[in-house]
């Protein structure tokens, strides 16, 4: 599997892509920022990122795009940035049909670190050490959206068969519930008022 991870943002997107398979050492392909310049307009902002992730799509041709889900902050501006960014990023994905994942700070840190609340230097650390790099990605923007790539290629195998098994129970409820119509149907019918 293919993963593009990007940690959102509007001075700098994080993006990497990662490939494997969970339980099997993992590949880095990419890593890098797309960057746009804090003093400009929001309008101009959003296209330097969709142009930026649309090139990263077009050379690495993911087979999915794992995106930080935004979360609540105290600071209202920077969620808002942040969500825009990630916006941008499921549009980029949804227009090539290329499936995307949403995933929290807390999900992703505890897949790569073994704790929800590690911090950037220990995931850095842990991204350093799972792909096999000779130094932790610079900025921390860069190492976060690996994490989003790990994270998702290890999530997957357990979130497909969970959602195999709710596929399955709902197949299992319209097969009883078709059988109980079917029976009711065939079963024999008594007029009311008559006895035997």
């Amino acid at each position: 599997m293919r993963v593009l991870g990007v940690d959102p943002g509007l001075t700098r997107c994080g993006v990497g892509v990662v490939e494997g398979v969970a339980g099997r050492p993992l590949t880095m392909l990419g890593v890098g920022v797309v960057r746009t310049p804090a003093d400009a307009d929001i309008g101009p902002r959003l296209v330097e990122i969709e142009r930026g992730i649309e090139e990263w799509i077009d050379r690495f041709d993911p087979e999915l795009v794992a995106v930080e889900r935004v979360f609540s902050q105290h600071n209202v501006r920077t969620v808002m940035g942040t969500a825009q960014a990630s916006a941008v990023a499921m549009l980029c994905a949804s227009r090539r049909g290329l499936p995307v994942a949403l995933h929290t700070p807390s999900e992703v840190k505890a897949a790569v670190t073994g704790s929800g609340r590690a911090d950037k230097a220990q995931v850095g650390a842990m991204v350093t050490r799972l792909l096999r790099l000779s130094a932790p990605p610079k900025p921390a923007d860069a190492a976060d959206a690996l994490a989003l790539a790990i994270c998702h290629i290890w999530r997957a195998p357990a979130t497909n068969r969970l959602q195999q098994a709710v596929a399955a129970q709902s197949r299992l409820q319209q097969a009883v519930a078709a059988q109980n119509r079917l029976q009711r149907a065939v079963a024999p019918h008594t007029p009311k008022g008559r006895t035997s």
